[in-house]
């Protein structure tokens, strides 16, 4: 894709993603033999659900056959979010990986695979896993020092608010005085 049609699809639709309360991430026009995909990915800092991926998807859609900004030729319009595994590139991007597991590629040759516990301007507070039984360290990471960053998908990771939310109601009481566990 040309950087003057990238530019110009830019231009014409991030303003009605915006309009949608999302942010454009990327946009891509990739030729699948005789086709066009137009590949558009959105997100938010709460998310980006079904129903509002069909709404900007249907909302996109109409605004570039309005504007035949893809020429004639036929094409197909994917939008989706950035999924699981989303490349850290923007300073929201962080933020929203906030409580997340990270890989980063450090400028110096290094890589380190830590959790983001806060985002400043500078750069992030992060938490280091213990290795063997060892305790997990804190460490400060400027922005100046990443190179690439990449968020890890946890299989085995206990949601720390949802544990202290069971523990918290596991001995609530009841309209009649009684407690979940006595009634068990």
């Amino acid at each position: 894709m040309s950087p003057t049609q990238s530019e110009r699809l830019r231009e014409l639709l991030e303003p009605l993603v915006a309009s949608q309360g999302l942010d454009l991430e990327e946009l891509a026009v990739d030729s699948v033999g005789r086709r066009r995909v137009l590949r558009v990915v959105v997100d938010s800092d709460t998310g980006a659900d079904l129903d509002r991926i069909a709404d900007v998807s249907r909302a996109l859609s109409a605004k570039l056959d309005e504007s035949n900004a893809m020429g004639e030729g036929e094409y197909t319009l994917e939008v989706g979010t950035p999924g699981a595994e989303r490349s850290l590139t923007e300073h929201r991007h962080y933020v929203r990986a906030t409580d997340r597991l990270v890989r980063f590629q450090l400028h110096e040759g290094g890589e380190l695979v830590a959790r983001i516990l806060a985002v400043d301007e500078d750069g992030l507070d992060l938490e280091v896993p213990g290795v063997k039984g060892r305790k997990a360290t804190a460490r400060r990471l400027s922005f100046g020092d990443i190179d690439k960053a990449r968020v890890q998908v946890e299989f085995n990771r206990k949601d720390t608010k949802n544990i202290k939310n069971t523990e918290n109601t596991e001995n609530t009481e009841n309209d009649d005085n009684t407690t979940e566990e006595e009634e068990a």
